[in-house]
């Protein structure tokens, strides 16, 4: 006899790297197997929403099946942008498994690194 309740719930939360350069910062997520059209990306004040849902049904084709599944895959990560990011300037792209968000500095915080000079 088959035991049918053996399986279990995963929840899985894509890995996420953030890095910065001179004029950005960059998030990238780890979400393969979805279409840009399953994120959806907001802002709420400084904090930056990444959400996908999605939903899809597998079914045995076979005439007696024992097993019929319905996947549904959501989850929402959110990132609180430091002060020194522009809000204006997010851009997002989708490509190879990795939703890359681009999110430009502010000027002033462009222009904080020099040299100090050692007396």
């Amino acid at each position: 006899m088959t035991l049918f309740f053996n399986d279990r719930m995963v929840t899985r939360v894509p890995a996420v790297n953030i890095s910065e350069s001179e004029n950005n910062y960059h998030v990238e997520l780890a979400a393969p197997g979805l279409k840009k059209e399953d994120f959806k990306i907001s802002l709420d004040r400084h904090i930056l929403n990444v959400s996908v849902e999605k939903q899809s049904e597998e079914q045995a084709e076979e005439k007696n099946y024992s097993k019929r599944e319905y996947s549904y895959s959501s989850f929402v990560r959110s990132f609180t942008l430091p002060e020194s990011a522009n809000a204006e300037h997010i851009e997002a792209a989708y490509t190879h498994g990795i939703l890359k968000i681009d999110i430009a500095k502010r000027e002033e915080a462009k222009h904080m690194r020099r040299q100090i000079e050692i007396k």
